[in-house]
């Protein structure tokens, strides 16, 4: 297989009631800074709004975002909607995903049952999910963006 090198598009959003914008700001600027085309569908974004960004735009990936911590609730269904809508997309999901969750690894294992390829804490710096998204569509990383990543 050949390694991806060209743009990648991703859509980015916060799932269901969630009005937390600055956590999505910050994503947006990160993966748009390692080259990634971003659709940033903003908060409050229903499952549709994913799905029929995704097809629009025809996104590689659709990273969720959850701050308010009932993502689980807002999610449940999320890949059938993708299904539907025939989005063949990486999906990641990130943030406070539980209310009083001790034990990530089980948010973890709950999101992953929900048909998430990867689920990232809230402490998960931005340039992990970007190496993540990487190694997924298997994108190498430019000359110039190598210097950049080292330096």
């Amino acid at each position: 297989m050949i390694p991806n090198t060209m743009s990648q598009t991703v859509v980015l959003g916060v799932i269901g009631s969630d009005a937390h914008v600055v956590g999505i700001t910050i994503l947006e600027q990160a993966f748009s800074a390692a080259g990634f085309d971003v659709i940033n569908l903003g908060v409050q974004t229903s499952q549709e709004e994913f799905a029929e960004a995704a097809v629009d735009h025809d996104a590689e990936a659709v990273l969720v975002s959850s701050l308010y911590g009932h993502a689980e609730q807002d999610c449940q269904g999320f890949h059938e909607v993708l299904e539907a809508a025939d989005v063949d997309a990486v999906t990641y999901i990130g943030g406070n995903l539980a209310v009083g969750q001790d034990e990530f690894d089980q948010t973890r294992r709950t999101f992953r049952e929900l048909g998430f390829d990867r689920v990232f804490d809230s402490e998960t710096d931005p340039e992990d999910a970007i190496e993540a998204l990487r190694q997924d569509l298997q994108i190498t990383p430019t000359e110039s963006e190598r210097a950049t990543i080292s330096s």
